[in-house]
Formats: C-alpha cells, structure tokens, sequence
C-alpha cells in the first residue's frame, strides 16, 4: 500500500459487493440466506467469500449458533459501524448520480 488513504480503504471494502453488504449490515443482524435474497445478482459463493473477507478485515461479526440446522448471523463489528457515515455519503452522491443519469 502506498500510503494513500483512499487506496486504503478501496483495498478494505471495493469492489462490486462489499459496501453493498455492509450497507445491508447496517440496518440490523442478517442471516445468510437474509442477505443473500436482499442483493438478487450476487451469487453465494460470491457472498460467502466477500463475507470472509469482511471479517477477516474485522469489518463484520459472524455469530455461529450450536443449532440443528446450525444458525449463522452476521452483524457489523464496532469497527465496521465507523464506515457507516461514508456508506451513507455514498448513498446521497448515489442519489445524485441516479437523478444525473436519469436526464440523459
């Protein structure tokens, strides 16, 4: 890393699916299957790896319940609520940009 702070956090949550994950985490606790149906196009090896990904980056929590079936609910992490005011500048700039592109 170059010691950029926006390839920081590009290198953390860019990509296609990770903000949008975290923005789904930051309405409550959701199960896979939960976050699966709210995001149509990702596909579930897509999630399950993206969700590693975000708690290994200890962005998420992943609570495993000793259930039959075993119950999984992933949730923001403390650290993972301090992106929460980017992701909801990005949602108004999103606005913005859907209104822009909607004129054309």
């Amino acid at each position: 890393m170059s010691g950029c702070p926006v390839e920081a956090t590009v290198s953390v949550v860019g990509g296609k699916w990770k903000a949008v994950i975290l923005w789904r985490l930051a309405n409550g606790t959701k199960r896979f299957n939960e976050l699966q149906r709210s995001i149509s196009q990702i596909t579930r090896k897509m999630l399950t790896e993206q969700l590693r990904e975000l708690e290994r980056d200890n962005l998420i929590i992943r609570d495993v319940y000793p259930e039959v079936p075993p119950k999984v609910e992933y949730s923001l992490s403390d650290y993972g609520r301090t992106f929460i005011p980017v992701m909801q500048a990005m949602a108004q700039w999103g606005l913005v940009h859907l209104e822009k592109t909607k004129e054309r």
